[in-house]
């Protein structure tokens, strides 16, 4: 399955599972335990996610995985939770953020990996606003979300940000460089 096609009640029932998660977090240290059978069959379905929170417009957890291993609202309380909680880019999210948050779940397709001979053939593929990008060299990763497109809108500079997330020189290249590509669906 490469798409989805979630109801409006659906995507809202996800993002109030990823504030119920943060909520329940709050008060109880944990993530929120949800029964994927009390959900619609969509709800049910083995997706990968990212839940993404910002306050005032500015990035304040982002947390996710690139495999499917449990049901979307499963996921959805992990990583609203993980998002909240265990980003180790930011301190834990206080009580009194919480209000102010602004939730996104993306949900992704399987990642493929991209052919390519030198940077400009791979910068030549990049679909801006449509890809996101996983990239990987020996024990360095980094990925980019679709969304980061909005402040990166340029193919260059965006691959060149995402070498630098995962801890490499911005011009970094190598032929051990491996890139794969997923969209996702918010």
């Amino acid at each position: 399955m490469t798409d989805i096609s979630l109801t409006v009640t659906e995507k809202n029932t996800l993002l109030d599972i990823a504030q119920e998660s943060i909520t329940f977090g709050l008060k109880y240290n944990k993530k929120l335990s949800v029964k994927a059978r009390d959900y619609s069959h969509n709800l049910q379905q083995h997706r990968a996610t990212f839940v993404t929170l910002n306050l005032h417009q500015q990035l304040r957890g982002c947390i996710g995985s690139f495999k499917a291993h449990q049901t979307l609202v499963e996921d959805v309380a992990e990583h609203g939770y993980a998002a909240a909680f265990e980003d180790p880019r930011f301190p834990a999210v206080r009580h009194t953020e919480l209000s102010q948050l602004d939730i996104h779940i993306s949900i992704l397709t399987p990642a493929i990996p991209m052919q390519f001979t030198s940077e400009d053939d791979l910068l030549q593929q990049l679909q801006p606003d449509v890809d996101g990008l996983i990239l990987q060299s020996g024990h360095y990763r980094g990925t980019f979300l679709p969304a980061v497109w909005q402040q990166l809108p340029e193919p260059k500079q965006f691959l060149r940000q995402l070498k630098m997330k995962a801890g490499l020189a911005g011009d970094y290249w190598s032929s051990d460089l491996l890139i794969s590509h997923y969209k996702a669906f918010e």
